[in-house]
């Protein structure tokens, strides 16, 4: 069974930024290894579900034509549209996926601590939407915590192995720590050098 919405906002309530995203060396080193690891220099639809506070999403927005970013949790949604007030290429909207997924098509597809929240089901359907919604040449990425905590219910390589498992996605990038999982693949399987025209 996935954790509620309910679980989140009572999170939010008490905390405004529950895993110090904004202060912590670790969160703001995590957030410039996902971008640095993306394969193209721009992208002209992103979605991030999952998107929390907004302080990942500020930096996906420079990337992107236009970004679509939701939350499960109402405080979260709140949060991310006050620290995003100033950026007008980003919606933000509370969603809960995979049920709530959007019908849109997507070329860069971020999930960043959101699946080991979901249960194994929830975990592969998201992972089936995700590659749907994926465009020919999109990049689809995923980051997630390695160490366990209270009520976690994957660990992250096991989260990672239900978008491997996928035959459509290629991998491009996995970075991989004591901390933290990062894995990139795209449906082209074009690496950097590829998009650029050197190999």
């Amino acid at each position: 069974m996935s954790f509620s919405a309910a679980y989140f906002d009572d999170l939010y309530r008490q905390d405004d930024d529950p895993w110090d995203y904004r202060a912590s060396w670790y969160e703001r080193r995590k957030r410039l290894l996902t971008i640095a690891a993306l394969p193209r220099e721009r992208y002209w639809s992103g979605f991030e579900p999952a998107c929390s506070n907004g302080e990942l999403s500020a930096l996906l927005a420079q990337r992107c034509d236009s970004l679509y970013a939701c939350d499960i949790s109402d405080h979260a949604v709140r949060l991310a549209r006050e620290r995003l007030a100033g950026v007008r290429n980003i919606t933000v909207e509370r969603r809960a996926v995979p049920d709530q997924w959007p019908d849109a098509s997507f070329d860069l597809i971020v999930i960043g601590e959101l699946c080991y929240y979901l249960s194994r089901e929830a975990t592969a359907e998201l992972a089936r939407r995700a590659c749907a919604s994926l465009t020919a040449d999109g990049t689809l990425v995923a980051c997630h915590w390695r160490h366990p905590f209270e009520g976690k219910l994957q660990t992250a390589d096991d989260v990672h192995a239900c978008f491997d498992a996928l035959p459509a996605l290629n991998r491009l990038v996995q970075h991989a720590e004591h901390d933290l999982l990062l894995d990139v693949w795209s449906k082209d399987g074009h690496s950097v050098a590829q998009y650029e025209g050197l190999a």
